[in-house]
């Protein structure tokens, strides 16, 4: 799935009545859920955007395919976990909550990494396996590209 696909397909979920959608097309699952379906405003009656939770998988690069698509290169024995949209990092839910992942943290699979907030969305980036984070190559609130190295992980 294309970057222009994910977009669309998560702009129209954002605005559809939906509450949850899952779509699961050969090695690509997409989640689509969101939090507080049935609230449609702030206290003040300001309308406010629907936050919605895209688990979207973490798609580890090992050191070959990492020098071929120009990324950064990880260290040996390690694989580079790539962001897979253009979106604003952050390593916490919130500003006094631990890091969902920080260096020397045991992952399991399907865990959350970070958050990826893209067109006011948040993003929850998600583990594919058990993992060891051996280094963290973005800061909280970093703009990131598509294809940028964020983690580099060691496989358990």
């Amino acid at each position: 799935m294309d970057d222009k696909t994910l977009i669309t397909l998560v702009e129209k979920f954002g605005a559809s009545d939906l509450t949850e959608l899952e779509l699961v097309d050969g090695s690509t699952r997409l989640s689509l859920k969101k939090a507080n379906a049935g609230f449609t405003g702030s206290a003040a009656g300001a309308p406010e955007a629907k936050p919605v939770h895209l688990g979207l998988p973490a798609r580890a690069e090992d050191a070959e395919k990492a020098a071929a698509a120009g990324h950064s290169v990880p260290a040996p024995g390690t694989e580079a976990i790539t962001s897979p949209i253009v979106a604003t990092f952050y390593k916490a839910s919130g500003p006094d909550v631990p890091a969902f992942a920080e260096v020397g943290k045991k992952i399991k699979a399907g865990q959350t990494l970070c958050i990826l907030e893209a067109m006011k969305m948040m993003n929850h980036l998600e583990a594919e396996f058990d993992c060891e984070i051996v280094a963290v190559k973005a800061a909280n609130g970093d703009l990131v590209e598509y294809g940028q190295t964020l983690f580099e992980v060691k496989r358990l």
